[in-house]
This record gives structure tokens, C-alpha cells and sequence, in this order.
């Protein structure tokens, strides 16, 4: 009796732990496995020269359609019969029924509609479109995720329905019509993303009205977070990346451009922020100083021990950006 007590207790302990591992390595899944193929269909659009060009949301909708399977079509009018009417964006639960146009996004710029969608592998979705997409169906780097902005859950109208769980997204900098998925003191911040790259002509063309000095010959991610903040004036300094240090390490000695070492990053709070990265392992984020033509200067790395400001070249895809919001 009293070894089937310990079992008893023992289970009780491991088994909550066990099914929330499993839950998590699932959800990761289906969201590697969903950007997968909708990447794949994204570029045979490209390939086709069928994804640039369409002034609204329902037109691109249904040329994606053609190339990855969409089971119903939920117009600007009828969203939530495709999606859940309440998630939970940025510890804080949203009424879809108000997310209506790609400024709720935070795509200020782009003045389309959202329109709903539920593809056949039961991921639901909720889609804007960027009139000013651009194709070059001469690379087999081109992904074209700039195309578009999508909110998408993995497990359809199940529960959690919560962002970095089962809720995932692409190109959504805010979910509320405000540009603040989480504050810092009283700095706001959108959700972190992955920024697409610009061309260095496109970098000269811009840098003025973004305030960047010098650009980049090759693939400019820094200059493309720089293009999705808004301007120079828009991305986090050093010291606003040492408070998100310090909140996500429980701690507060991490200065402006301090590293520090023998801490426990809170992947909790990773989380709860919206930065991409699972449990034991590091990530970058980018910030808004530039160091010159090659490298943009300012970078915080986060791992599970430690983190560091450094820098890192312009052409490196692995870092999240975050912006400061309205």
C-alpha cells in the first residue's frame, strides 16, 4: 500500500508535466508544418508571377486556394464563422468580432480587409493582404510571407485558442487596433517577428525617410525590421533590450550594453511576450543601432544562462524584431 502511495503521488507530480511537454511539442509542430507548406504555395505564386498585384484581400485568398487547400472562405462580413470569436493575444483576451481590417494587425499601411479562412488540415486562419506585395520569380529564396499577414490556430476552434500556443501568427504586429501586444514601464512594444529582407535599392530608396545611414549589398534583414517598424525611431535602443532582459531573467543589474552570466531565463515570459524560442534555447533580437554599411550594430542575445549585447551582420535571418508601438 504504501509503494502504490508513492506511484500515486509520484504520477500525480510527472504526469501534468509530461502531457504539457506533449501539448507544447505538438502545437510547434503543426506551426512548422502549417509555414511549411504555406511557404511552398507562396512560392509557386511567385514562380506563377500570381501573387503580387491584387488590390484586396478575397482576390489573393482565392489564388493561395488554388495551391493550398482551403476548405471554407469566411468573408470580411462573416470572419468568425471560420475563426474563434476570443483568443488570448499578449495575456490579455481580444474580441475578434472587432478585428476587421489589417490596421488591427498593426499593418497601417496596407488598407485591406481581413477575411477568414479554414484550410483541410483544420488549421483556421484569418488572412490581410499587402497591395504592395512584390514577386521575383527568379530566386528560390523568395518566400513571399511579406504578402500577406495571417493569425492562424493550429488546432481550429479547440481550446487554448492562445498566442504561442495553439495561436500563431505571421506579420501581426498588434491584435486590438493598437500597436502594444506588451509594455515595458511605460514603453509599448508590438509583437516580435521575424522581418522579411530588403534590397540594397530598396534600402537607397527608403533610408531617408527610415533613417538609415548606409545599406547593405546583400539580403538586409536589420533594414527590413527597420521597414516593418516604420523608422529607425521606431525600433528598441539598447537600454529598452535590457529591460526586456531583465524582466524575462527575474532580475534587474543587466545595464544597456551589459552582458551577464549565471542567470535563469523565464521561458515563461518568453512566451508570454511572443518571442520565438522553445525551452534550453537562445534567440537575438535586433535593435536599432546601426554600426555601418555591413553590420547593424546592436543585437541582444538571450540564452538560458546569459545574455549579451553584440552585433551581427545585416544579412543574418535568425534574429526577431520587436517595435516600439503607439
Amino acid at each position: 500500500m504504501i509503494t502504490l502511495a508513492i506511484i500515486g503521488i509520484v504520477a500525480a507530480m510527472t504526469i501534468p508535466t509530461l502531457i504539457a511537454n506533449y501539448q507544447e511539442r505538438a502545437w510547434n509542430t503543426s506551426a512548422e508544418v502549417f509555414v511549411r507548406k504555406l511557404e511552398e504555395a507562396l512560392k509557386t505564386m511567385n514562380t506563377q508571377q500570381t501573387l503580387a498585384g491584387y488590390s484586396n484581400t478575397a482576390d489573393f485568398v482565392a489564388a493561395l486556394g488554388k495551391h493550398f487547400k482551403i476548405t471554407r472562405v469566411c468573408q470580411n462580413d462573416d470572419i468568425m464563422s471560420c475563426f474563434e470569436d476570443k483568443v488570448i493575444w499578449g495575456n490579455e483576451e481580444v474580441d475578434m468580432t472587432k478585428i476587421k481590417n489589417a490596421s488591427n494587425f498593426g499593418q497601417d499601411d496596407w488598407d485591406t480587409e481581413l477575411i477568414g479562412v479554414q484550410f483541410a488540415n483544420g488549421t483556421t486562419g484569418i488572412i490581410a493582404y499587402n497591395p504592395e506585395c512584390k514577386e521575383d520569380p527568379y530566386t528560390n529564396q523568395f518566400t513571399g510571407t511579406s504578402c500577406l499577414a495571417i493569425l492562424y490556430d493550429t488546432t481550429g476552434f479547440k481550446t487554448p485558442n492562445t498566442q504561442q500556443k495553439d495561436l500563431r501568427s505571421i506579420n501581426v504586429k498588434s491584435l486590438d487596433g493598437r500597436n502594444c501586444a506588451f509594455k515595458m514601464g511605460n514603453t509599448c512594444f508590438t509583437a516580435p517577428f521575424f522581418p522579411e529582407p530588403i534590397t540594397e535599392a530598396e534600402c537607397e530608396q527608403l533610408k531617408g525617410d527610415l533613417g538609415i545611414k548606409e545599406c547593405y549589398h546583400k539580403s538586409d534583414y536589420w533594414a527590413g525590421a527597420i521597414k516593418a517598424c516604420g523608422g529607425i525611431s521606431k525600433m528598441p535602443t539598447a537600454t529598452q533590450l535590457a529591460d526586456i532582459a531583465n524582466y524575462v531573467y527575474n532580475t534587474s543589474g543587466i545595464g544597456a550594453k551589459g552582458d551577464a552570466r549565471n542567470l535563469t531565463l523565464d521561458y515563461d515570459k518568453v512566451t508570454e511576450l511572443g518571442f520565438t524560442a522553445s525551452q534550453g534555447s537562445s534567440f537575438l533580437v535586433w535593435s536599432g543601432e546601426e554600426y555601418g554599411s555591413g553590420i547593424g550594430y546592436g543585437c541582444r542575445g538571450f540564452s538560458s544562462t546569459s545574455t549579451s549585447w553584440s552585433y551581427t551582420y545585416r544579412d543574418n535571418s535568425n534574429l526577431q524584431a520587436v517595435c516600439i508601438g503607439d
